[in-house]
């Protein structure tokens, strides 16, 4: 790799019902599987993959805008999804992305939508791998 910016480490133990934890401990969670039915309290692969998702591409959606002198107020909802594969009896993971943008109005949201979608490196990173569905919304 090269040009590498910065790194982040984080390390989990026991799969869906163990242990994440980042390296400077911020991230420090227990883990539950969802789908279990389990009362435990703890957070889930989905959800943290929402949260980056989310602020990954609200960053980049924010940088589109700057670029296209365009002044926004966004708010990013992930939707991550664990699914059945049908084609290996296996899971994969599905994301719509909500998308509202205060300050242009539905076509100039969609376009920046768009713009960012290819822009960001976390939708570069899904990109023919996972389903992803934007729903922009102009506000």
């Amino acid at each position: 790799m090269s040009n590498v910016m910065f790194t982040s480490h984080a390390t989990a133990k026991g799969g869906r019902k163990g242990h994440v934890k980042s390296d400077d401990g911020i991230i420090d969670l227990n883990l539950v599987d969802p789908a279990s039915g389990s009362s435990e309290k703890g957070s889930n692969p989905e959800q943290l993959f929402a949260a980056g998702y989310a602020a990954c591409y609200d960053g980049a959606l924010n940088l589109i805008a700057d670029r296209e002198k365009k002044e926004i107020d966004s708010t990013l909802t992930a939707d991550v999804s664990l699914l059945k594969d049908e084609s290996d009896g296996g899971f994969k993971v599905g994301v719509v992305l909500q998308v509202d943008i205060k300050g242009v109005d539905q076509e100039e949201a969609e376009h920046l939508a768009k713009l960012a979608h290819d822009f960001c490196p976390y939708s570069k990173a899904t990109r023919g791998n996972i389903d992803v569905e934007l729903k922009v919304t102009a506000k």
